[in-house]
């Protein structure tokens, strides 16, 4: 007697899932039809309902991108629909978090006139008549895929704008030249004396709950030495959250309609408010494969495949590395300075540090713009790290600036150690952009701090200051919206975006978008304009 076959079971409807109330129409068109097929599941299995095509009922419509869904949509009907227009990743960020997300950041906003055609105020001609050309593989890939330190390059730095990772941002605040009456503008840049007035009042937060945050940044550092970059991201939106609240945390009711803040994360935060600690974080450290993992993933320049080799070369300890051949220069420096990285700049040294940057750069070439970006420029109380974004008004001085640059700053022993030297600037290969990352120390000291220098040629330094101050969240952000309007956005510009193929992106234009401010940046995109110090979502 043949077997009976057996028909896989349509996925169970849960009436109170977090999709519950949803009908949509999913635009299939750049979609890969595995990760379609995911969705599809987990929306009727969280309470969803789908329909076949366009109609009244419908609330929501999802699509990878504005040209997807006029492929799949005629304009009359978008036009009388009358519910939500979302990316995808609202789905992924929703399901991550256990919740439904605020739908702000993931509108298609789509002008239905001007469908397919420019806008007749950008100039798409490159700036100074130079094409911002852009190589396949950026100059930030090739450095992070060299001694695997994407992460140390920055503290936090992954959700980065450099939009392979929109990556860049760390530590610090704007200071401007000593003169630009003769100059145009720099974006970013305030007179002196309002510059000065704003580096010296931090807008820090109360840090109220720094047993959560400390137990989450924790789990952050080991989800990254895993090479779980999600679950990372997640923990890190999660802090930032939980860190400008302006209360001590007693209950997980107080937080649970915080964006970021979905149930797995509510349930965390209940078990350490109660008990004081995370059984989560407790299995992980007793764990010694990922204890030690974690623990070589700190070091800078290490990175989630390096540390497993080591592992599994029998090392356990960082001194356990400290014989080991296969590391790197910068490697080493990353291990024999780990516990002076580790350490954190308060907030007035990183100040007087940014000026000492400002004269020494002026004594060289006079009106250079020294800006530092990351977690001081976003106004917080201390820093991992320095990040230092420089360019000049008149789009040519800055070439050639950075090596000048840096060998004064050796000769004052400010500057001490290299781990990246790359310069582009002169041979105007790689967007012009001369990156330099480093060991410093703070005046009269010799614990070493980390510290990076990034020179931008003047037409894309908005895009450059940007990336670089960050915060991770708000570059995911941008780099998705980005996506969504058929663009792609990283530290060197805004590229148009072929037409990608199979659920594939599409390659990036080699010329980029000419926006000057970084709030011209802001408004191309469609994103409400933050100051620095609102950047940290």
């Amino acid at each position: 007697m043949a077997p009976k076959r057996t028909r896989n079971k349509a996925p169970s409807s849960d009436p109170h899932g977090i999709f519950a109330g949803l009908v949509v129409f999913l635009i299939e068109n750049g979609v890969q039809s595995r990760r379609l097929q995911i969705w599809k599941q987990k929306l009727v299995q969280m309470g969803a309902k789908i329909e076949t095509h366009l109609s009244k009922k419908v609330s929501h419509v999802f699509a990878m991108s504005s040209d997807a869904l006029f492929h799949d949509v005629d304009k009359e009907q978008l036009a009388r629909f009358g519910g939500h227009v979302l990316m995808y990743q609202w789905l992924e960020d929703s399901l991550a978090a256990g919740e439904k997300v605020s739908e702000d950041f993931y509108v298609l906003k789509v002008d239905l006139e001007r469908v397919g055609t420019p806008d007749k105020n950008l100039k798409l001609e490159p700036a100074n008549g130079n094409s911002s050309s852009h190589e396949e593989q950026s100059h930030c890939k090739k450095i992070k895929s060299s001694p695997e330190h994407t992460k140390h390059t920055n503290e936090g730095r992954k959700g980065e704008l450099e939009i392979n990772t929109l990556s860049g941002a760390s530590n610090t605040e704007p200071h401007s030249p000593s003169s630009l009456s003769s100059c145009p503008e720099i974006p970013g840049t305030p007179d002196k004396d309002v510059g000065t007035l704003s580096s010296s009042l931090p807008h820090s937060v109360p840090d109220l709950n720094k047993d959560i945050t400390e137990i989450f940044g924790k789990l952050i550092n080991i989800y990254r030495a895993l090479g779980d970059d999600r679950r990372s991201f997640s923990y890190y939106k999660a802090i930032a959250a939980v860190e400008k609240l302006p209360f001590k945390i007693e209950s997980s009711n107080q937080v649970k309609n915080l964006p970021g803040i979905g149930k797995s994360m509510q349930d965390h935060i209940q078990e350490i408010v109660t008990t004081g600690k995370l059984s989560k974080l407790e299995h992980f450290e007793a764990d010694e494969k990922v204890r030690t993992i974690s623990l070589f993933g700190e070091v800078w320049g290490i990175g989630p495949a390096t540390a497993l080799k080591l592992y599994e070369k029998g090392h356990r300890t960082l001194d356990d590395l400290k014989n080991e051949d296969s590391l790197t220069n910068a490697q080493k420096l990353g291990l024999k300075y780990f516990d002076d990285i580790k350490t954190r700049i308060p907030r007035h040294e990183a100040q007087e540090m940014e000026s000492l940057l400002q004269k020494v750069a002026d004594d060289i070439v006079p009106g250079v713009v020294v800006v530092c970006g990351g977690s001081y420029r976003r106004g917080k109380a201390s820093c991992g790290d320095l990040d230092i974004v420089i360019t000049h008004p008149d789009g040519k001085s800055h070439k050639g600036f950075l090596q000048k640059y840096v060998k004064r700053l050796k000769e004052m022993k400010f500057v001490r150690e290299d781990l990246v030297f790359s310069t582009h600037s002169e041979e105007g290969t790689d967007s012009g952009v001369d990156t330099y990352f480093g060991l410093c120390t703070y005046p009269g000291r010799k614990l070493r701090h980390r510290i990076d220098f990034k020179v931008y040629p003047r037409d894309i330094y908005a895009f450059g200051l940007i990336a670089w101050t960050g915060n991770d969240v708000l570059n995911r952000r941008l780099r998705l919206l980005a996506e969504s309007k058929g663009f792609r956005l990283d530290d060197t510009g805004l590229f148009p975006a072929t037409h990608g193929s199979g659920g594939k992106r599409g390659a990036r234009g080699t010329t980029s978008l000419k926006l000057e401010t970084e709030k011209e940046v802001f408004d191309f995109l469609g994103f409400p304009w933050l100051e620095p110090y609102e950047r940290n979502l």
